[in-house]
């Protein structure tokens, strides 16, 4: 029989393995995403700054603070590197109100590009000569400006991830923590902004750790709205299943865990079931009033889903979310 202390060093030993893990891929990925804003900031930026072919007030519009971004995540990056995950955190957190304004402009942003390519000769073919390099692999500027949002999205899962596998007795705990939203916590002001940007200004954020799925989260047109874990309710009378639900504008995706012996998808979600919200209805079964918790009805032409919260909070969220995505 083991002893409480082999059974707590276990433990401990488990989650430094998965917050090993779970750093290394927010390092690998933090590369991948300098190195498309250094596309934007060397292809663009730099560029139209020393050829004065935008107004500086257009240009700062245009990009925002996409330099300080670039900064804050790169020495992100060297923290991570050196494996110093904590000073990292308290420098990024420092950089999170950057991220608020670029989100606060993005609309602003779009608008003014737009403009500038019907109005500025000279910027519309700057603008397709550079997004013919080889570097942008087919992309446009347009579909780049929305990264550093996709990026906050995917920093909350990192973070979240991070924090499940954190002592909680560390200061590394309470910086994480204090920027993202366990049931218990409030989330970092950025982040709650972000979450609730209109449909349009949220770009699609196919989680990483989701497998099998049948559609592409990503798709032109898409967008991520919100996730979290629910209760299904089966129209036998069966136990109650505990999903995952991904909820785009236009689909809602059921994921449940993957077998913890899987050799590779061990900590990953394995898409269960796609739902197109086009023909859906949703109703609020109970919950209208301060209870515990409560249950939505989404109605679809061949099918009726039962989702159940004990949250009475997170029952009401979800209802309007759902509204608003089949709106």
């Amino acid at each position: 029989m083991q002893s409480p202390s082999n059974t707590v060093e276990d433990q401990r030993a488990r989650w430094e393995r998965k917050r090993s893990r779970t750093a290394k891929e927010l390092l690998e990925t933090e590369h991948k995403y300098l190195e498309q804003l250094d596309l934007v900031l060397t292809y663009f930026v730099t560029i139209l700054k020393a050829k004065g072919t935008l107004k500086p007030a257009v240009l700062e519009t245009i990009f925002g603070p996409l330099e300080s971004l670039y900064s804050a995540s790169h020495v992100l990056s060297l923290h991570l590197e050196k494996g110093n995950l904590e000073p990292g955190l308290e420098n990024f957190c420092q950089s999170l109100d950057l991220y608020g304004h670029y989100a606060e402009n993005l609309e602003q942003a779009n608008k003014t590009l737009k403009e500038q390519m019907r109005k500025n000769k000279s910027f519309r073919r700057f603008k397709k000569l550079q997004e013919t390099r080889p570097q942008f692999q087919g992309r446009e500027l347009e579909d780049l400006l929305p990264l550093p949002l996709q990026r906050l999205h995917q920093y909350k899962h990192f973070f979240r991830d991070l924090l499940e596998n954190t002592s909680p007795d560390t200061a590394e705990y309470q910086k994480l923590a204090s920027m993202i939203s366990p049931p218990t916590r409030v989330a970092h002001p950025v982040f709650l902004f972000v979450s609730l940007l209109p449909l349009p200004f949220i770009p699609a954020c196919p989680p990483s750790y989701l497998t099998a799925v049948s559609v592409s989260p990503a798709c032109p047109g898409r967008w991520y709205i919100r996730e979290g874990w629910l209760l299904v309710v089966p129209s036998k009378g069966e136990e109650l299943k505990r999903r995952m639900f991904f909820l785009f504008s236009d689909i809602l995706i059921a994921a449940k865990p993957c077998h913890p012996l899987h050799l590779l998808n061990a900590n990953k979600l394995s898409c269960q079931a796609v739902y197109p919200l086009h023909q859906c209805s949703v109703d609020k079964v109970f919950g209208h009033t301060w209870s515990q918790g409560g249950l939505l009805s989404l109605s679809f032409p061949h099918k009726t889903l039962l989702l159940m919260s004990t949250n009475q909070q997170e029952i009401n969220d979800w209802y309007q979310s759902l509204k608003a995505a089949v709106r």
